[in-house]
């Protein structure tokens, strides 16, 4: 018997990203202050919505609509890789902090 999800808590994808946006926290607090309202408030804001919209998605309780949140949460992704990128060209943070190609996958593969 399948054991039934209670919560978006419970979900592993929730989680990850929840973990995403802990690191981006703690990689952006380097960056120079004059990005404080710039690039580090975008990245931050991309993170924390990839566990949002799981979230939100689960909570709708609709497999539709689940699915349409997750494309939400793909998109924030992609565009915290771009900013990701951006920083690693202006040098804010070392190459290393770049995302994996399959994180996407990875986030969202996980449901």
């Amino acid at each position: 018997m399948e054991k039934k999800t209670q919560s978006y808590k419970d979900l592993v994808v929730w989680q990850k990203g929840i973990a995403l946006a802990k690191l981006v926290y703690q990689i952006t607090v380097e960056f120079p202050t004059e990005e404080k309202f710039g690039l580090v408030s975008q990245m931050r804001r991309a993170a924390v919505s990839v566990p949002s919209n799981i979230a939100e998605g689960q909570a709708r309780h609709t497999t539709g609509e689940f699915i349409q949140f997750i494309s939400h949460a793909e998109g924030s992704v992609a565009e915290l890789n771009t900013q990701l990128i951006l920083a690693v060209e202006l040098q804010f943070c070392p190459a290393r902090w770049l995302l994996p190609r399959q994180i996407s996958w990875r986030i969202c593969g996980a449901c």
